[in-house]
């Protein structure tokens, strides 16, 4: 059984308490300011679309401990993640054989901090003079870090070491000099090495930006003020979390959803009890499917970051991360499940469990908290990768994106329209004019799916459709759009919303598809892939729904007229005026 439940550790007992708390906010602030700044260094120093446009990856402060201060995220997915990363390598090599300059590598899954291979995690101490007095870490998804297909993951993998190289905590930089031998490993074992090698360069640049900003705070403050703001963040967090706490319902909800598929055709069950004491968040998974061969698994981190991103929505989703925030949070797996896998497990598709975790606990909490949690949402990555040669310059090139979809209608408010799921959170795609120029592939369509599902008194959000058309032949398409066969969820009497798939398209005319998943399916000049991704879940009952809300539906396409009469009892003639509200509607209308 893993449980995560952080310990805020005191700093030296040498710290003097006489300094006003003024002068400590003031610290504390500009520590969540050079945070942000170790964010932006690294998305203008990056060399992959998936960081610098996309923003798949997060960095962080800790304190000398591993606790963490702050973090920036572009991807929800990695809420948390920094701090048990630094904490691992706490662990294995021990504070006293940490230097200045120093720069750790790691991306096992299975440590501390794990996700997938791609997400490479680096971490480098702080010393003002000979003291280690903090932590700055980053971690972001490279476009490629070898393995059996371009892009590193894959749908068809069934262990670990088909996915890429691994590193399980190792020192990349000594004492400001990069270890040439890893770096050769590195440049020789992934397909596009000079982006590798330019985001290694953009992850170290970020964290020095990071150590230089710490130390001129330690100049400018004092070193013991500094660290006196680290604890009060820390205490602060917890203390604001803990009552936030005592306000919310007390008692257990459970839930329990199924993953589409394992990649044989298998449901995965994914199982959650919530319980909310006076001073707890408990999430137990316990009785979540053993772990698969496919790679859907996710390990105890990924599981830490996937609760997280519930948790903060319904404490404050406003309130800076940090490890005091957190320490009131417990959750529970079962090792060798879905959700808590064992080396060799296969983990490039890790995010598809996570983000039902996501899911499944905001499904058990959802009645409990309207206030902040809606209707289901698209709910998958809907990844993609696809790899080939440009038609313009025969290059090599390669996609590794998500895909954005519909999110569930909430109390008072309609779903949002084409955004990426709960998993990436505050990312972007790729802009059509950069795509088409970087990439051998024509985007034929880039707009709504008004399916018109998700109907209630406030509509479930549209999702997104997405051609791609292959410029060259031999193009490999992979991807893994989960959500495929079971329906979003709607709330409180609101409708279901719809389901992601794509399709093939040959350019003879044949047809294949639709499916969920496929691995390296090529594509050749002219064929394309139509990408749909679904529509939220509404809520509350359609019949509710304002008469002038059903008609700026129908005229912005959202719904068609047969959907207004069906769904919401509301007929409309050629002209979209009113011709009469059904019996239904006007009953509950007068109820």
């Amino acid at each position: 059984m893993a449980t995560q439940n952080n310990e805020v550790n005191t700093i030296d007992k040498e710290v003097t308490p006489e300094i006003d708390k003024v002068t400590l906010d003031i610290a504390k602030d500009a520590l969540i300011a050079v945070g942000n700044e170790v964010f932006h260094a690294f998305a203008r120093t990056s060399m992959s679309p998936i960081i610098y446009e996309t923003l798949d990856y997060a960095s962080g402060i800790a304190d000398a401990d591993g606790n963490l201060l702050t973090q920036g995220n572009g991807a929800c997915g990695f809420i948390g993640l920094i701090s048990p990363l630094i904490k691992e390598l706490i662990a294995k090599y021990g504070k006293e054989n940490m230097y200045p300059g120093d720069v750790f590598i790691i991306n096992d899954p299975y440590m501390g901090g794990g996700s997938h291979l791609s997400d490479i995690g680096m971490a480098m101490p702080v010393f003002y003079g000979e003291r280690l007095i903090a932590f700055v870490g980053n971690k972001a998804h490279w476009g490629d870090v070898g393995g059996m297909a371009a892009g590193s993951f894959t749908t068809d993998s069934t262990e670990v070491f088909q996915e890429g190289i691994c590193f399980s905590g190792l020192k990349l930089v000594e004492k400001g000099k990069l270890n040439p031998q890893l770096q050769g490993i590195i440049q020789s074992n992934v397909r596009f090495p000079e982006a590798a090698n330019g985001d290694m360069w953009g992850q170290i640049a970020s964290l020095r930006t990071g150590e230089r900003r710490l130390i001129d705070l330690a100049d400018k403050y004092g070193v013991e003020t500094l660290l006196l703001s680290m604890r009060r963040l820390l205490e602060q967090g917890e203390q604001l979390a803990r009552q936030r706490i005592k306000e919310f319902p007390k008692g257990s909800w459970e839930a329990e959803d199924f993953m589409d598929d394992d990649g044989h055709g298998n449901p995965v069950k994914i199982k959650v009890k919530v319980t909310i004491t006076e001073d707890e968040f408990i999430a137990d998974f316990t009785g979540s499917s053993p772990q698969v061969k496919s790679p859907i698994n996710t390990g105890t981190s990924s599981l830490e970051a996937a609760v997280k991103v519930v948790y903060m929505a319904i404490l404050n989703p406003e309130l800076d991360v940090n490890d005091g925030v957190f320490k009131p949070m417990k959750i529970i797996s079962e090792p060798g499940s879905v959700l808590q896998c064992t080396r060799p497990a296969p983990t490039s598709c890790y995010f598809e469990s996570m983000i039902y975790a996501i899911d499944t606990v905001w499904h058990a909490l959802a009645p409990v908290f309207p206030e902040a949690l809606g209707a289901g949402h698209m709910l998958s990555v809907c990844s993609v990768v696809m790899s080939g040669q440009h038609h313009l310059n025969d290059q090599q090139f390669l996609i590794v994106e998500p895909t954005g979809g519909g999110w569930g209608a909430s109390l008072g408010k309609d779903g949002e329209v084409g955004q990426f799921c709960v998993g990436d959170g505050e990312t972007y795609n790729v802009p059509v004019e950069m795509a088409e120029r970087r990439y051998g592939i024509m985007i034929d369509e880039y707009s709504l799916n008004t399916d018109g599902a998700g109907s209630g008194e406030f509509r479930g959000g549209s999702g997104a459709v997405r051609i791609y058309r292959a410029m060259t032949d031999g193009q490999l398409f992979t991807a893994s759009f989960g959500r495929n066969k079971f329906p979003v969820w709607g709330m409180n009497e609101g409708a279901a919303g719809s389901n992601n798939y794509f399709e093939i398209f040959r350019a003879d005319g044949t047809k294949e598809g639709p499916f969920g998943i496929v691995a390296r399916k090529v594509l050749n000049k002219g064929d394309y892939v139509r990408m749909v991704t679904s529509t939220g879940g509404g809520y509350g009952n359609p019949l509710l729904r304002p008469v002038e809300s059903v008609i700026s539906d129908v005229k912005n396409g959202y719904i068609s007229r047969q959907q207004a009469a069906d769904d919401y009892g509301v007929n409309l003639d050629e002209e979209l005026n009113l011709i009469s509200e059904s019996a239904d509607r006007i009953s509950i209308k007068s109820e």
